[in-house]
């Protein structure tokens, strides 16, 4: 443990561990009114991440993102395709390989659920001037920087 454990510190840690519990409660909420398992929801969440990033949305991925096995990532993929929210689709470069796109369906349930809350954490973000933003960002890159360097327990 290190010495700067303050008060101050510690609550900036226990107030992301609340909006992390937070986020994931609505993130189940989401599931069970759409009929998905929690786990379905973090797979679409990484598809859509690798989509912005622009990296192959491969099963191989997801199933390391996920922190799954081979049988665990493909159940995940055929309940996903099974709801239209998930299609498997033949790489252009490499018509070997099996990519995987988020439907546009899956992306409209996505916006009408978390649309309001995102937007209330842009509206959080417009009240920070430029040089706030680039902390908030720093502070929350450099936490994930950790949390996906540290080996699982």
């Amino acid at each position: 443990m290190h010495d700067n454990h303050e008060p101050g510190h510690l609550q900036l840690v226990h107030l992301l561990r609340a909006v992390t519990v937070d986020f994931g409660l609505r993130q189940a909420e989401f599931a069970a009114r759409n009929g998905m398992h929690p786990t379905d929801v973090r797979a679409l969440i990484c598809l859509l991440d690798a989509a912005r990033a622009a990296e192959p949305a491969t099963a191989g991925l997801l199933g390391a993102r996920l922190g799954l096995n081979s049988a665990g990532t493909t159940a995940v993929i055929d309940r996903l395709e099974r709801l239209g929210h998930v299609a498997r689709i033949r790489d252009e470069h490499d018509r070997r390989r099996i990519l995987l796109r988020v439907e546009p369906t899956a992306i409209r349930l996505g916006r009408e659920f978390f649309g309001p809350l995102i937007d209330g954490v842009l509206r959080v973000l417009d009240s920070f001037d430029p040089a706030e933003r680039d902390t908030v960002r720093r502070f929350l890159t450099a936490t994930h920087t950790v949390f996906t360097a540290e080996p699982h327990p």
